[in-house]
């Protein structure tokens, strides 16, 4: 018996990169007014910044702060922090909270699945604290009965850690947990290898393959074409 569905947040509950793209730009425009940077180069920097991070700290929470990105970045150039840093900071964020919406059919499946009286949960890399601002923006945090971030876990997706954190806070086993996701190795594959039933969201105009650039436009590969996919969150009522 299905217990609980735990979805994913960023690219599952609003289209991440679209969110993303207005973001970038609003930010490109201040580095190019403020720091005399070309077109492109803030997006450029940033993308290294965050890889350099990722090597240094690992896969915890704190890879993806913003603050700790530009931070490093105005240093590395010997550039002001004041007021660049936090600038950028809450520019980027502002700007991708009004920029997000929900995916379509994410209400009104979360409404159901509370009808059926189904735990809602989320399951999402990154910090507390903006995804909880996230969820609040798109107006689902109140159907939510509980939130794992990988800073509370530890570790993030795929880790087991973040996955068995999830059912405990469902009260149920992980059989008992349904996991919906736009990743394939961190949502679907790690919900699959911790135990969870699993959906793979690929919504329209979306081919989402393994999760390193080379391969975002990738062929299907035999354990992708096999996976289950649903293409609107609608759907998942229909998989219970």
């Amino acid at each position: 018996m299905l217990k609980a569905v735990i979805f994913d947040i960023d690219g599952t509950l609003y289209d991440y990169d679209s969110a993303n793209e207005a973001s970038m730009k609003v930010l490109a425009a201040y580095a190019s007014e403020q720091l005399g940077w070309e077109p492109g180069r803030f997006q450029e920097e940033s993308r290294r910044m965050m890889r350099r991070l990722h090597e240094k700290m690992g896969d915890v929470a704190a890879c993806h702060n913003r603050l700790i990105r530009y931070q490093n970045i105005l240093e590395e150039y010997g550039m002001p922090l004041h007021p660049h840093a936090m600038k950028l900071y809450e520019m980027y964020w502002e700007t991708l909270m009004d920029a997000a919406e929900p995916s379509p059919g994410a209400e009104e499946t979360m409404r159901e699945l509370k009808k059926r009286g189904i735990r809602i949960g989320v399951g999402t890399d990154m910090t507390a604290w903006v995804q909880f601002r996230k969820l609040e923006r798109l107006g689902l945090l109140g159907y939510v009965d509980f939130i794992v971030t990988s800073e509370e876990a530890g570790a993030e997706k795929p880790d087991r850690k973040l996955f068995s954190l999830c059912a405990e806070k469902a009260k149920a086993s992980p059989e008992e947990c349904l996991f919906v996701g736009d990743s394939f190795r961190k949502d679907y594959c790690g919900a699959l290898e911790a135990g969870m039933k699993a959906l793979w969201f690929v919504p329209p105009g979306k081919q989402t393959a393994l999760d390193t650039p080379e391969k975002e436009n990738a062929a299907d590969t035999p354990e992708k074409a096999a996976a289950e996919r649903i293409a609107s969150l609608s759907e998942i009522l229909e998989r219970l």
